[in-house]
């Protein structure tokens, strides 16, 4: 891997090679796990009036988490395209792009149709596909290294992931037309 050099040519200040790509995967696929599901958590116990109303409103309007997803991948990407950064400070944009990745694709359902109720299906399946990525990035192995074998698992691995989602979307269907409507009427109550 490259250093990063800072553009006076002084290279007393240049930092040292950042942290391998899969590292920073896991980072971002540890942190975006984890905000996801606090994000749905903190919305159920506000929603159910379990916690106060963390929500913030400006003029009567509701802002919602994915602005703050936005605005933090913003800095985000200006930081890494603008700035010198130490692999310490890539490790701190790793877990703040995981984040804030999490916290915009949470409410993923509601960029394609504004207005619409949290919990739509496509803010899930937006989660469920990003997760996936950033795990096979994380975690599969290099294809300089990949053999035969690694191949086949891969396909095996492949066809009973598209089972399982198969199975995991049909029974979320299902959850859908059992809970659904309970939880839209806990939406409809709860703070707006």
């Amino acid at each position: 891997m490259t250093t990063l050099q800072p553009e006076s040519g002084d290279s007393s200040s240049a930092t040292s090679s950042p942290l391998p790509g899969r590292r920073l995967a896991r980072i971002v696929f540890t942190t975006f796990l984890l905000t996801f599901i606090a994000s749905r958590v903190l919305v159920i116990l506000i929603m159910g009036r379990i916690i106060p109303d963390l929500f913030l409103h400006l003029g009567g309007t509701h802002v919602h988490h994915l602005n703050y997803g936005i605005f933090l991948l913003c800095t985000v990407g200006g930081i890494l395209l603008f700035c010198d950064v130490t692999p310490r400070e890539r490790w701190w944009c790793a877990a703040a792009y995981g984040f804030s990745l999490a916290l915009t694709f949470d409410e993923f359902g509601m960029w394609l149709h504004l207005g619409g109720s949290y919990w739509q299906r496509a803010s899930f399946d937006a989660v469920i596909v990003i997760a996936s990525f950033f795990g096979i990035l994380a975690f599969a192995p290099p294809l300089a290294r990949m053999r035969t074998h690694h191949w086949i698992t891969g396909v095996i691995a492949l066809a009973a992931t598209i089972f399982f989602y198969v199975m995991l979307f049909k029974s979320l269907d299902y959850a859908g037309k059992k809970i659904g409507p309970r939880v839209h009427r806990l939406e409809q109550s709860g703070p707006q």
